[in-house]
């Protein structure tokens, strides 16, 4: 059975997507810590990051970064935040998102849910600084 995150991939699922290659895929958390919250996820269905080969995991950091940065651009936090927990879903995938204190930190915070249009201006802002940032 295919991971709720390989439904997004391959859009049977809906997803407001900011990035995807032949590797990965960065798509908006519909249960945000903070705005422009991330998900740096793997095509490849991989429950433990431990499991994924070091290509690939350098790769999703790669891409993390370049996300943390167009979150630091465009929302103008304290901090940009990484978190691979994968309690939630058994698909590898990396949290990025800005922080202004280590209570943005506590996933008991995230908000139950986000409305469609505040989804897809974030998203439209990250692929805007993420088209201009190289």
């Amino acid at each position: 059975m295919a991971t709720l995150f390989t439904r997004i991939l391959n859009g049977e699922l809906p997803g407001h997507f900011v990035w995807r290659d032949e590797r990965c895929a960065v798509f908006l958390s519909i249960n945000p810590l903070t705005a422009g919250h991330a998900l740096v996820v793997p095509v490849a269905e991989v429950d433990h990051w431990l499991d994924l080969d070091v290509e690939t995991n350098m790769h999703l950091t790669a891409v993390a970064h370049r996300v943390g940065q167009a979150i630091m651009e465009t929302q103008r936090p304290q901090r940009v935040a990484t978190v691979m927990a994968g309690f939630e879903v058994p698909h590898v995938h990396l949290h990025v998102f800005g922080v202004n204190s280590m209570s943005d930190l506590d996933f008991a915070n995230a908000a139950a849910g986000v409305e469609q249009g505040e989804l897809a201006a974030d998203a439209a802002l990250l692929r805007e600084a993420l088209g201009t940032s190289g």
